[in-house]
């Protein structure tokens, strides 16, 4: 074997060797510096794709397979279920819960929205719902997200759960998530919730199905088919309550997604200066669950005999730097919404997401965030739990 040949093959084991060990190091730094725990977490799984290769293999379930997740060695254990109408099913083997509100690699969803992405053009017109979406590019899987274990998760009093993503005290989420909100949703006839959309175009398939058509970005000016469709029925469970509901359709993210939160931020400004009474602001989005490969989650709960889009809260909290000294109040309607969710109907949320966002909810100390389903679900799975939204909402009130 020749010098060249040695050295050459000396390098390729140094880097593998690197490859495996960075995943740990970077686990190990997060955990020492809590605030950088995200990028590191997504750094470690780029890592491990790169030492490993495939990182999703299939399993009879995700359970059988825990111990042997790189998600487990990080601390993150959860349990994600595949429903048993789909044809196969998956276990993570990179921590999966850094991909949940990641977004998509065209569309970023609502969590990964400072990101600038290519806009149409400006002089776009409508954008129809296709009518022909058969082509099978790519797969589709339904997945249900269960009870999560981990220091990033805490358990609230009567159900559901909080993903702390902040340096604020675990002890002190608990406290603030037992204090009701300083608001009551009243029936007087004067408007008390507004239901908008920063990313009203945002849409689903057409149908339940195990396949996705990439002519299609999930984006679509048709309110039947996107995200006014799911404001639609949350307004008339609330109304069928007797609670006065304004949901405002403007479609603030087309044609230009970029400065999305800036439009929708003056329709609720000015919407709130004309209706004073409002108490409670719901921006309601879809996210985008993708693997690296391509296959698409449709995260789904079944829910009274019928598959509903999995929700998930976010509630965001103020580094400082965001001028929302009362994030608190935010957190704790989050709570008393999502208790009431997941008591009422078991398995429909996702943990609340509490992370260092803004998402213009300094607007009042009722605004949150709902992701419902992703860019996999279908838009009948996604109105249901709009309707669900709306009864649990109204429950809170009566």
């Amino acid at each position: 074997m020749t010098r060249q040949r040695k050295e050459h093959l000396r390098l390729l084991a140094v880097t593998a060797a690197l490859l495996l060990i960075l995943p740990l190091a970077l686990s190990a730094a997060a955990a020492v510096v809590p605030k950088t725990r995200n990028i590191l977490f997504r750094t470690a799984s780029i890592s491990a794709m790169l030492s490993v290769g495939d990182i999703f293999v299939e399993a009879p379930t995700a359970s059988e397979n825990a111990e042997e997740t790189l998600s487990a060695a990080l601390s993150d254990e959860h349990t994600a279920e595949t429903p048993a109408s789909a044809e196969k099913s998956h276990v993570f083997t990179v921590d999966d819960t850094d991909m949940l509100s990641f977004g998509s690699p065209e569309i970023p969803s609502s969590s990964d929205e400072e990101r600038v992405v290519a806009d149409e053009n400006i002089d776009a017109g409508p954008k129809p719902y296709p009518e022909n979406l058969e082509n099978r590019d790519g797969d589709i899987t339904s997945v249900h997200y269960g009870h999560f274990g981990g220091d990033e998760y805490i358990d609230l009093d009567i159900a559901g759960q909080v993903r702390n993503l902040t340096d604020v005290p675990n002890s002190e989420l608990i406290a603030e998530s037992r204090l009701a909100p300083e608001f009551t949703a009243e029936k007087n006839g004067e408007p008390q919730v507004l239901i908008m959309h920063t990313h009203t175009t945002e849409s689903y398939e057409p149908y339940e199905r195990d396949f996705y058509d990439s002519s299609f970005n999930s984006r679509t000016t048709d309110e039947r088919m996107n995200m006014a469709a799911v404001g639609n029925a949350i307004a008339e469970q609330l109304e069928a309550a007797g609670i006065a509901v304004i949901h405002d359709t403007t479609m603030h993210d087309y044609p230009s997604y970029n400065g999305s939160y800036d439009r929708s931020r003056e329709t609720v400004q000015n919407i709130l200066e004309k209706y004073p009474s409002i108490k409670i602001v719901l921006d309601i989005h879809r996210d985008a669950i993708e693997r690296p490969d391509g296959e698409r989650i449709a995260p789904v709960a079944e829910i009274n005999g019928k598959n509903a889009a999995q929700i998930m809260i976010i509630s965001g909290c103020d580094d400082g730097t965001m001028d929302m000294p009362e994030h608190m109040k935010n957190f704790r309607f989050s709570c008393m919404l999502e208790q009431q969710l997941e008591s009422d109907f078991p398995g429909l949320t996702r943990p609340i997401l509490f992370d260092y966002r803004k998402y213009n909810q300094d607007l009042t100390t009722g605004s949150i965030l709902i992701e419902v389903g992703g860019h996999a679900n279908s838009i009948d799975q996604a109105v249901y739990s709009g309707e669900l939204i709306g009864r649990a909402l109204a429950e809170c009130y009566t």
